[in-house]
């Protein structure tokens, strides 16, 4: 795996850059910002619990089949023109979810942000790929934390504004984002009418369907699946876990969840810049997978001892998240090849995520406990362990499938 010399980040690529940063902060931003809002919402009209339901389970399915969906719009469009058609899409449904007169409204607005969404988060790892191949760690990192901050932001400032204004105004303003990053994705496409455009290679309709057969292509994938299934199993269920096991007051329990999220920080700001070290992957899956049965002995063990610690150690596993982002744009050659193995990596993630917490909800119905659930939730985190061990080794996709058929990619 040879990757391009290193030039200075801005010389002829501030454009992207800024692109990159605006596109990954309205990606999150528009999924935060409606549920610490929907009290507001009631007040002006009903909103059942089947369509809460129905849009709390919305990202994962949205982003899943829009995983599967992009590659083949890519290469139908190209990275940039699409790009710009996810933002627009994201815009429009910001701007319609605030204009929402009933709950129906309210869902298929919402639908819409996710398509939206479901397509920026595959295209973002190949944009890196294509603009910053010799960047890839540092502008990883730099739209991992954009993403971490932007999840963060919208619970903090929805509710003072919808008290100072109203819920419409707190739900639409996170539009202008999306808004301010389709403009240097337009100028780009000038630049690229004007000929002094990133030459690209020619997109091959058999990409996706060669990553079915490659080890590799699972291994990062499986980082993936760990990292999101732990992240939306614990959004859904980790503070009436604790209430009911821990002992913890509701207020508690929502300031751990907030912890929980808050240690996708430090991970964003550091393990992108090491999915590069082949010596260090080791080193971070050992971390995640140590922390994460550490944490889910403790809640099955000693729930009440040290849920602080609990928490704050099952915040490790999602480390993967950024890594896999990373090794999306590492372990390809090409952008191309990137934006299938993306599509390829978060179709299959956020389709086997989606029913997670639903079946989660199920199984403690069942039950009456939380036992099941945290057991799966460990074979999750030891299923990670053989990517571990692939993903150590050296190579792209390219290469394997090369290896494995003895002819060109």
């Amino acid at each position: 795996m040879t990757s391009a010399p290193a030039r200075p980040l801005w010389r002829g690529r501030t454009l992207a850059l800024l692109g990159i940063a605006l596109f990954a902060f309205s990606l999150r931003s528009a999924v935060a910002s409606l549920s610490p809002v929907l009290d507001h919402i009631q007040d002006d009209f009903d909103v059942p619990a089947a369509i809460v339901g129905a849009i709390g389970a919305a990202p994962p399915v949205c982003f899943a089949l829009f995983g599967l969906l992009t590659p083949r719009l890519e290469r139908r469009l190209g990275l940039e023109r699409l790009t710009v058609v996810a933002l627009v899409v994201v815009s429009a449904g910001l701007i319609a979810r605030g204009l929402s007169t009933d709950a129906v409204m309210l869902a298929v607005s919402t639908a819409v942000i996710f398509a939206g969404v479901g397509v920026g988060n595959v295209l973002l790892p190949p944009l890196v790929k294509k603009y910053f191949p010799d960047r890839i760690g540092l502008v990883t990192t730099l739209y991992s934390m954009t993403m971490a901050f932007s999840t963060f932001l919208p619970p903090l400032f929805a509710v003072p504004v919808a008290d100072a204004a109203d819920w419409r105004t707190s739900l639409s303003m996170w539009a202008i984002f999306s808004v301010l990053a389709i403009l240097p994705w337009v100028a780009l496409l000038i630049r690229e009418r004007g000929g002094d455009a990133v030459v690209v290679e020619e997109a091959n309709a058999q990409l996706f369907g060669r990553l079915w057969r490659l080890p590799l292509a699972w291994a990062i994938t499986v980082t993936f699946l760990v990292s999101s299934a732990v992240a939306y199993t614990s959004f859904a269920w980790l503070p009436p876990l604790l209430i009911d096991t821990a002992g913890v007051a509701p207020a508690e329990a929502g300031a751990l969840l907030s912890l929980f999220a808050f240690m996708g920080l430090p991970a964003s700001l550091t393990v992108p810049a090491l999915a590069s070290r082949r010596r260090a992957l080791p080193v971070l899956f050992a971390i995640a997978v140590a922390a994460g049965l550490v944490s889910i002995g403790g809640l099955l063990w000693a729930p009440a001892a040290a849920p602080v610690l609990w928490v704050v150690l099952l915040g490790i596993p999602p480390l993967y998240f950024p890594l896999a982002l990373a090794l999306i744009g590492l372990r390809a050659r090409t952008h191309e090849t990137a934006v299938a193995l993306s599509g390829f990596v978060q179709s299959i993630g956020y389709a086997i995520v989606a029913a997670l917490p639903f079946g989660v909800g199920v199984v403690h119905d069942l039950t009456g406990a939380w036992t099941i659930p945290l057991v799966a939730l460990a074979v999750f985190i030891v299923a990670s362990i053989p990517a571990g061990v692939r993903l150590a080794k050296p190579g792209t996709v390219e290469d394997e499938w090369e290896q494995r058929n003895a002819r060109p990619w």
